[in-house]
């Protein structure tokens, strides 16, 4: 008989069991939530050049969220600008970057391999693969070794890490689990991804395997786990955004599971939760542009028959104007805008008056307190289908 494990007496939580019967069928509703609102991101229509900010910026908030959860102080601005590579920090801050552009690799080299080489079962090498791309460049502790599990102990916030000896064992037994979860019908793949990516994530951080790096592989992994079940990339990075929002509720949560005897439940409903609130806003941005673009079709649509000079140079004033759905003076749209601001720089105030007079009579735009001026969107309300206690 096999020599009994020492993480059986020391780190007894580590059962790798997954009970759903305590979820509760609130946890329930908002894991059905995320799936129907993950595949409406997935199959909403934008414009491709709208689609690629979109995922910046997201990319951004996950890049930017999973590395200040280890300390790093780059805000999300600065992430989108190092993703266009515009960010320059002095030399004392390069750490920094580095950290953030790990993550921003990782996560594009995920989704290019996955879609171009297909899914990759998840294996022990894999999780170091993740781990070594995590921690690329940096300069570690002595010895902490990139995408290798550790060969001494570790206490993080006064939670010890599983002992050395049994990692290696762990982690194998962790991808099995995984994996097992992971081998379902193709109409339960995305639930059943939500609870692989969580379990992984868990285990991970209980684990801790590796020298340094942990949260960040744990966030990586969860990445890849929804990635390959179906989910768009820019839903994938809205859990690292939530435990970042909500950091000391993340770090209680992750405790408690050891001090429960394993149990997850209490961990999955918040991530969950969050998943929700993520995608609510994330949906609302698509909205938001879906709407733009249709209420510029919609001005188009005004001037079709009109092809003169004149006509052209109003419709594109409501175009300018409509850039923003608040209200703007007329300096603030023409500063943003040359094209407009050429149009009418030789002409005098009583043309741009008519002009705006016209606008106002097409219901294209309106008058607001302060001499400004608005986009009237809400017209294409009137698309809608109406339902009852929905908005006007």
């Amino acid at each position: 008989m096999g020599q009994k494990r020492e993480y059986l007496s020391t780190h007894p939580w580590l059962t790798f069991s997954f009970d759903l019967r305590p979820i509760s069928h609130t946890a329930w509703m908002n894991l059905g939530e995320i799936i129907s609102k993950s595949k409406h991101v997935a199959n909403a229509p934008i414009d491709p050049s709208e689609a690629r900010k979109l995922y910046n910026v997201f990319l951004a908030k996950g890049a930017a969220a999973t590395t200040a959860i280890e300390g790093n102080t780059l805000s999300e601005d600065q992430v989108e600008k190092q993703i266009s590579g515009k960010l320059e920090l002095p030399p004392s801050q390069e750490y920094l970057q580095i950290e953030v552009q790990n993550i921003l690799d990782a996560c594009n080299y995920l989704v290019d391999s996955t879609r171009d080489d297909g899914e990759r079962p998840v294996t022990r090498d894999f999780i170091d693969e993740l781990n070594r791309l995590a921690l690329k460049n940096l300069q570690l502790d002595e010895g902490v070794i990139a995408g290798e599990v550790r060969h001494h102990s570790v206490v993080v916030a006064g939670y010890r890490g599983a002992p050395v000896q049994d990692c290696q064992y762990l982690l194998d037994e962790l991808c099995s689990h995984i994996e097992e979860m992971l081998n379902v019908e193709p109409e339960k793949k995305m639930l059943h991804g939500i609870f692989a990516a969580l379990f992984a994530h868990a285990y991970i951080a209980l684990i801790h395997p590796y020298g340094d790096g942990n949260g960040r592989t744990s966030r990586l992994l969860e990445v890849y786990i929804l990635l390959r079940s179906g989910f768009p990339m820019p839903t994938c990075q809205l859990l690292s955004n939530h435990y970042n929002k909500t950091r000391t509720a993340y770090y209680r949560q992750l405790d408690s599971i050891s001090k429960s005897g394993g149990h997850l439940t209490n961990f999955i409903e918040y991530a969950v939760q969050g998943f929700v609130d993520g995608l609510i806003e994330q949906v609302s941005l698509i909205q938001g542009e879906q709407v733009r673009v249709t209420w510029i079709n919609y001005i188009h649509s005004k001037f079709s028959e009109q092809a003169s000079p004149t006509a052209k140079r109003r419709r594109d004033l409501a175009i300018a104007i409509s850039k923003s759905p608040e209200p703007r003076t007329l300096n603030s749209i023409f500063e943003g805008d040359p094209k407009t601001n050429h149009a009418y720089a030789h002409l005098d105030d009583k043309t741009l008056t008519r002009d705006l007079n016209v606008l106002v009579t097409m219901e294209i735009i309106s008058r607001a307190k302060g001499k400004k001026w608005r986009p009237r969107v809400e017209k294409i309300q009137s698309f809608l289908p109406w339902r009852n206690g929905g908005e006007a």
